[in-house]
């Protein structure tokens, strides 16, 4: 099969296309010929060896656990009625950057009718993140809610949650072009926070109201940024560091507010069964009450795929499809 490699640690680059030897499904486990493979960017950290997130693999190595496809092979002890079946999983091994992965029959879910391979991949990972950050916001039509990385696949999501509950909703994105996307997706306002100003810019917009909820996926200084603009007693939720730096506000800090912090991000990956939540995220997809959005790559542009995501030139959740099926 096809699959993207890494050798080394360091560059996009590094990420080389390659044939390498099928994988065999083991007993409980099911081999998926790909269709669509989500990409994470705590994946374009670890490919540079950074260890700032999940233990650093063995080279050569994989990437990508995010899988959507169809049931190719079973393993032992696996009923063969499953060959067939369209299904998604967050668990592929030994990589979803492939034509074809293996994974443990537990793990999957069968793709709701209707729903795309891509979306499908978007929403098990991404959308179960969102699904649970969601719950923790516990948002409502009171709530004037700042979003960070609102063109991102997670911020998109929390966008039209937001909207769905009667919330005002404020998106901050990098650049026009993902600015003016935040805005079509019906935020009542929309910034640019590459602007120097743009918190100026928030509070002008809100005209005395002040932002009771902040979701932040970025951290660094657009994190304090828009902890900033929280008003007395509201509460700020971060679902990682896209940025890279980090942004803790201090016991004083919050205290001097009455604000409350909570790392939804850590609270979730503290779960050792998500698969509740990845049941919903599909179930809110197939429904329409969550709309995906996803760009895709060809799996041999997996390098490419990394740099545009390093750089945030891309918008929503980056797939990869395997080139047969593009």
């Amino acid at each position: 099969m096809h699959a993207v490699v890494l050798h080394v640690f360091g560059p996009a680059e590094n990420l080389r296309y390659e044939t390498v030897p099928d994988p065999v499904p083991g007993p409980g486990e099911v081999r998926v010929s790909v269709r669509a493979a989500g990409v994470h960017q705590i994946e374009t950290a670890m490919r540079e060896g950074l260890a700032i997130g999940p233990p650093l693999p063995e080279l050569p190595a994989i990437f990508g656990g995010e899988v959507a496809g169809v049931v190719e092979s079973v393993g032992p002890g696996v009923d063969e009625a499953l060959v067939g079946t369209e299904v998604v999983t967050g668990h592929g091994r030994p990589g979803g950057y492939a034509e074809l992965a293996v994974a443990d029959v537990s793990s999957l879910h069968r793709i709701p009718s209707g729903l795309s391979h891509e979306a499908a991949v978007t929403m098990v990972v991404t959308g179960t993140t969102a699904v649970f950050l969601l719950d923790v916001a516990a948002l409502t039509s009171g709530d004037v809610v700042l979003v960070t990385s609102a063109a991102g696949g997670i911020g998109r999501l929390v966008v039209q949650h937001a909207r769905n509950v009667g919330a005002t909703v404020v998106g901050a994105a990098g650049g026009p072009a993902k600015t003016a996307a935040v805005a079509e997706l019906g935020a009542d306002i929309a910034v640019d926070y590459n602007l120097p100003d743009w918190p100026d810019t928030v509070r002008k917009a809100l005209d005395g109201r002040g932002v009771t909820a902040v979701v932040d996926g970025v951290e660094g200084d657009k994190g304090r940024a828009a902890f900033g603009l929280l008003a007395e007693g509201g509460r700020y939720i971060t679902i990682g560091a896209a940025s890279r730096e980090d942004f803790l506000p201090t016991e004083k800090e919050l205290k001097e507010r009455g604000v409350s912090f909570t790392d939804a991000l850590a609270l979730l990956l503290e779960r050792q069964d998500r698969s509740a939540e990845e049941a919903r995220a599909l179930a809110a997809a197939a429904d329409g009450s969550l709309v995906p959005a996803f760009q895709t790559f060809p799996l041999s542009q997996a390098a490419a795929a990394h740099a545009a995501l390093e750089s945030r030139a891309t918008t929503g959740k980056v797939v990869l499809v395997p080139d047969a099926h593009m």
